[in-house]
Formats: structure tokens, sequence, C-alpha cells
């Protein structure tokens, strides 16, 4: 799929549609599209539909024709959830950005008891309103049609309930005596990833994850933030289920 893609809220019923809002000014005055080039209409959850442009009408309204019937794109097997323990700054961001790109299912902000960062209040509800429309923008960056699912933020006890229900639950630790490169992955299913903050995932954590269900992984030789070991895990377990093939 080579086309730009824009979010709709509503599919498309007819073989006309017009595109408004930020949407339509990103496709007018940001993409600068003109007749005659093809663009791809999704809701984010599967659902997408492509067509022509016909015109672009001031700077906000792209009129777009010749839409194909709709079609839909079925969940990817297995499932990849990462749970993302919160980063400092705009590093949260970042790790949501790049694991939308690469093509993880779900991000779960972790508030594990190392991080830095706390979600409370007003500012927890901007921050995860942040990382949720972090997601949306790049997943029409990646041209995906089905974008990422963040969810609230979970506790470390929700994220133990989460791990005892997937089909792999791995955590990435130092204390992992096999690397994620050759664990037994599951043909269909669901596989949870856990990200632990800066300061890494406790030993209270990971006895907890532990008895869930869970086991320790290495990814490598090299320390990487948690900001971008997610997106690395993900790339290597993507490339290893034949996602990427």
């Amino acid at each position: 799929m080579t086309a730009p893609v824009f979010v709709v809220e509503q599919m498309p019923s007819a073989s006309q549609f017009v595109l408004d809002g930020p949407e339509g000014r990103h496709a007018v005055s940001v993409k600068r599209l003109r007749p005659g080039e093809d663009v791809v209409l999704t809701d984010g959850r599967g659902r997408w539909t492509e067509g022509v442009v016909k015109a672009a009408e001031g700077k906000d309204r792209l009129v777009v024709m010749d839409l194909e019937s709709v079609h839909e794109e079925p969940p990817e097997s297995p499932r990849i959830t990462v749970v993302q323990a919160l980063p400092k700054g705009d590093r949260g961001e970042l790790a949501v950005e790049t694991m939308t790109e690469t093509g993880v299912d779900a991000i779960v902000p972790w508030a594990a008891s190392r991080c830095i960062t706390q979600w409370k209040g007003e500012r927890g509800a901007k921050a995860l309103a942040k990382w949720r429309a972090t997601a949306r923008e790049a997943g029409k960056q990646s041209r995906r049609v089905r974008f990422p699912e963040v969810a609230d933020a979970m506790t470390s006890r929700q994220v133990a309930a989460l791990l005892a229900k997937s089909d792999l639950a791995a955590v990435l630790h130092e204390s992992g005596d096999e690397p994620l490169a050759t664990a037994e992955l599951p043909a269909q299913g669901e596989i949870v990833l856990v990200i632990g903050p800066e300061g890494g995932v406790s030993p209270e954590e990971l006895a907890l994850f532990t008895e869930a269900g869970a086991r320790a992984y290495r990814l490598g030789r090299s320390v990487l933030r948690t900001s971008t070991a997610g997106t690395a895990a993900a790339a290597l377990l993507l490339g290893r289920t034949g996602r990427w093939a």
C-alpha cells in the first residue's frame, strides 16, 4: 500500500467523499495532493478503501472519487503487545511512534515502581491522550490501516494478569538465561513483552511476573534505553514470526 493514509470517523458509503477538518487540511495544505493522486481512507481499526483525488478546495477540503468497496484487514497473528514502562520526558512518545511504525498491535503504559514519571490526575490523562495521538499519527505515516491500541495505564498486578492470559509472556531483563532470539514462539495467539523503566524491573515485580508465567529474556549484549528496547524486540519478533515475510 503506497498511497497516503487519512483517518475518517466513519467509512464512506458512496463512491465520492469530502475529507475535511484536520485531515482535509493535512491532505491539502501539507501533503498538497492534486487531482489524479491515489489516497487511502481508513478508520484505523482495519477497515479501508482507496480512491482518487477529484479536487482540492480551499485549504482543508479534499474531494475523493472512485472509492472502492470497503476492505477489512484481519488482525495479525500472533498478536504482539508491548507493556512499556513510563519513560521520562518525551521518550514515551518516541517509543510509541517507533513501535507503531514497526508493527506492534497494542501498547500498554505501565506505572512501574522505579518509574521517574508518574501519571496522576489531569497530567496522566493528557499524557495518555498524547500517546494515543502519537500512535494514530505514526499509524498514518507508516500507512497502516489497523493502528495499535493504547490501553489505559496499568499497575504491576494488572500487567501480571495480562501476562497470565498470554501465549508467550516475556520480560526483558539482564537475569534472563536465554536470548529472545531463540525463545520458542507461538504460531498464533498473543505475545506480551514487558519493557522496564530506566531503573529496571524491580525484584518484586520480576517475581510477580514470573509467578504469572512470564520468563526473563535477554535481547542482546548492549543495553538499550527503555524507549528503544520495545522497538528492537518487536522487530525481532515480527521477523521470527513471519509477519515481516
